[in-house]
């Protein structure tokens, strides 16, 4: 048995505080073909239980919590508790397929058991069929989940280079190294919890300071609403070379354009400092990429969603995101959870509690990004088409954003509260959009960019006709 981690915890401690709230991140695999039978899917799910025992284990509270849950295996494991077989209502459309995912958003996965289920719908159009997989956020995070799914489709080939070994070198001095931390405990932890505290200030200050009233933060209800946008990721990746950003930056400026004509349509003024977004950021390391947990940090920025004009908005998101990162907050929210390691589970489970219970309208979005796979995925010899992701909403923020990297598809999954977001397909048409504008201003530039270095080597040319001449 092994306990949860403080994050794994809190999400749990968040499900508990609000009855409205369900904590499970979802992945949807459109599949090509006919669908599987039933001991054919069996067969992929078992190829998941090999690779990762936390499939079979449930979360055991302890006595009057007074230690951490623990992950303990399930006594009754049973494959038919976490499969479930449906169809779309007609036409078995994208719409009707919204409609379901937004509805398992709402469910929650049953504690008596591992938390994890697959929901196969065997009919969607006239050659394909969808898996939803969904897991409770106490057990995987974006990144995590994807690796999960990946463990049920057919073995990739082994990329060159295989596995790096593990440094042997390090195991032998780590000893040493935990040595002279503990004689340097008594100076080093008040320093690094002072160093800690120092730069999460800005952090917690924007998580708790008011903004402005905004129809994007408040109640939420138990119903679900979903949307997805795609886009093309080459053509993102021109624009972030271009406008040289980052792919993440050409997304999440994307994301504030579309919030910008979200408030617009509903008759509200853009105002500076109003959309205060959570971005998550992987603290993952290449080794723990197989791990089934939660390794995130986030940063919560400004989006500048009162700039009118593209390109302008496009840069003023990249340098929000690069200052909050050059801080190193998302180090110290690091270090921060790993010292919470230390303290009582009272006493970090009460602290989860109260920010939960605490009405925050400092954060009114939530957008993260996943790197998908970039090989093509295939279940039983079934081409996987696309991946969208599915992630949930809480505390009082009414929309959240996942996006995620599949093939040459950048694709954007918005979940939103029912009775307060009935607009949701503002935001995914607003990504599509922008991504489509910010693109005709790149090839703006890189046809102004080439003219002048046209006239430039034309220039050149003549002064070199003149002084042969």
């Amino acid at each position: 048995m092994t306990e949860l981690g403080p994050l794994d915890t809190g999400f749990m401690e968040m499900e508990d505080t609000d009855r409205r709230v369900s904590l499970g991140i979802g992945t949807v695999a459109i599949v090509e073909g006919p669908p599987p039978a039933r001991d054919e899917l069996r067969g992929w799910l078992d190829r998941g239980l090999e690779r990762h025992s936390r499939l079979r284990q449930r979360v055991r509270r302890t006595r009057l919590d007074l230690k951490a849950p623990v992950w303990e295996d399930d006594p009754n494991f049973d494959l038919a508790h976490h499969v479930r077989w449906t169809a779309l209502p007609a036409p078995g459309g994208e719409r009707e397929l919204k409609e379901l995912i937004a509805t398992e958003l709402t469910e929650r996965l049953d504690r008596d058991h591992p938390l994890w289920e697959v929901v196969v719908v065997d009919q969607f159009t006239e050659d394909r069929w969808v898996l939803v997989l969904k897991a409770h956020h106490t057990m995987v995070d974006g990144i995590s989940e994807i690796t999960l799914f990946e463990s049920f489709c057919d073995p990739a080939a082994i990329e060159a280079g295989g596995r790096r070994r593990p440094d042997r070198r390090r195991s032998r001095t780590g000893f040493l190294q935990l040595a002279r931390k503990a004689i340097q405990a008594p100076v080093s932890i008040p320093r690094f919890a002072l160093g800690t505290v120092r730069t999460l200030a800005p952090v917690l200050f924007a998580a708790i300071a008011p903004t402005s009233e905004s129809s994007l933060n408040g109640p939420i209800g138990r119903q679900r609403r979903y949307a997805v946008a795609r886009t093309i990721l080459p053509e993102v990746r021109e624009i972030a070379a271009t406008f040289d950003v980052t792919v993440n930056g050409v997304a999440v400026a994307a994301i504030a354009a579309a919030y910008r004509r979200l408030l617009l349509s509903r008759g509200e003024q853009p105002i500076p400092t109003e959309l205060r977004v959570m971005v998550p950021v992987s603290t993952r390391t290449t080794e723990a990429k197989q791990v089934l947990d939660n390794r995130v940090s986030a940063v919560i920025a400004h989006l500048p969603i009162e700039v009118d004009h593209p390109v302008e908005r496009l840069i003023a998101v990249h340098e929000q995101i690069r200052r909050h990162r050059s801080r190193g907050e998302t180090d110290a929210e690091k270090s921060l959870l790993s010292l919470s390691r230390r303290l009582p589970f009272g006493l970090v489970a009460e602290v989860f509690r109260l920010a939960v219970s605490f009405p925050q309208r400092g954060v009114v979005a939530l957008a993260t990004n996943i790197p998908g796979p970039r090989h093509r995925l295939t279940l039983g010899g079934r081409k996987v088409i696309e991946l969208w992701p599915c992630i949930p909403i809480a505390m009082r923020v009414r929309t959240t954003i996942a996006i995620l990297s599949y093939l040459d598809q950048l694709t954007f999954g918005v979940t939103g509260d029912y009775d307060t977001t009935p607009d949701i397909e503002t935001i995914s048409s607003g990504i599509t959009t922008e991504i489509a504008v910010l693109l005709a201003h790149a090839r703006d530039r890189q046809a102004s960019q080439r003219s002048q270095f046209a006239v430039v080597r034309a220039i050149g040319s003549a002064r070199s006709r003149h002084t042969t001449a």
